[in-house]
């Protein structure tokens, strides 16, 4: 079991969401919560509800700037975790190049950008815990999520790319995969999805990952042995499966 008193954690993209709810588990569980997002409100409202030490960084991860001079308010940390995240559902036959840039640039880039501000003073003392938020959408393409899917598969990767780094060293690299969580982005879709979690619920699974120390956890447990197991599917079978055209 992680030892969480005491130890300060970096939330980015906690103002809502799967990130408020995990800035409440880690609080309990004893940790300095440092909540970071752009809406200052909605930051400060979560700060003054969580019941231990927090504070709060207003931080614009479109801008390496702003995540570069957050890291450096912040100081010392012992854990950054990223949540921030857009999504719109979109078939590639109404492709909107602004949404899947921003897609891009929030989900995978924005990634690159904080733990690029936190990693190197990490590895200079040989101590951190870096935790990425992928999905189990970015195990396989599927049909409505060109942009989002391939953003958290460069995510996932990055976290792959990490641990094989830094795999026996000090500073240790997690990535979780949730599937549907029940938030403002996923209530822009309108297909069934199956097995959604309340913030909340995923908050608990996540914020167990983390205690647990394994590398990478995918949830909820049966319906990840979906996605997961498609990867060991040809190509014919799993899009006749999984394409619109099917």
């Amino acid at each position: 079991m992680r030892p969480w008193t005491g130890s300060r954690y970096w939330l980015v993209g906690a103002s809502e969401g799967l990130g408020r709810a995990l800035a409440f588990q880690l609080s309990r569980a004893g940790a300095e919560v440092i909540a970071s997002a752009r809406s200052e409100e909605r930051l400060q409202a979560l700060v003054e509800e969580l019941p231990g030490p927090a504070s709060y960084q207003v931080v614009d991860v479109s801008d390496r700037a702003s995540v570069e001079a957050a890291a450096a308010a912040i100081g010392k940390i012992d854990g950054m975790v990223y949540l921030a995240g857009v999504y719109w559902p979109m078939a590639s036959q109404d492709w909107d190049a602004g949404q899947n840039e921003m897609m891009a640039d929030i989900n995978y880039t924005g990634a690159v950008r904080s733990v690029g501000a936190v990693l190197p003073a990490m590895v200079e003392r040989d101590a951190g815990h870096i935790v990425l938020t992928g999905s189990l959408s970015g195990f396989r393409g599927l049909p409505g999520a060109a942009g989002y899917g391939s953003s958290k598969a460069a995510v996932m990767y990055l976290a792959e790319a990490l641990y094989a780094d830094l795999r026996g060293s000090g500073v240790e690299v997690q990535v979780v995969n949730p599937g549907f969580i029940k938030t403002r982005l996923t209530d822009k879709n309108d297909f069934s999805m199956p097995f959604i979690m309340a913030p909340e619920d995923a908050a608990r699974a996540m914020f167990e990952a983390m205690s647990a120390r394994g590398f990478k956890r995918s949830f909820p447990g049966l319906f990840s042995l979906l996605f997961r197991g498609s990867q060991f599917l040809p190509d014919f079978l799993y899009y006749r499966l999984f394409s619109k055209a099917a």
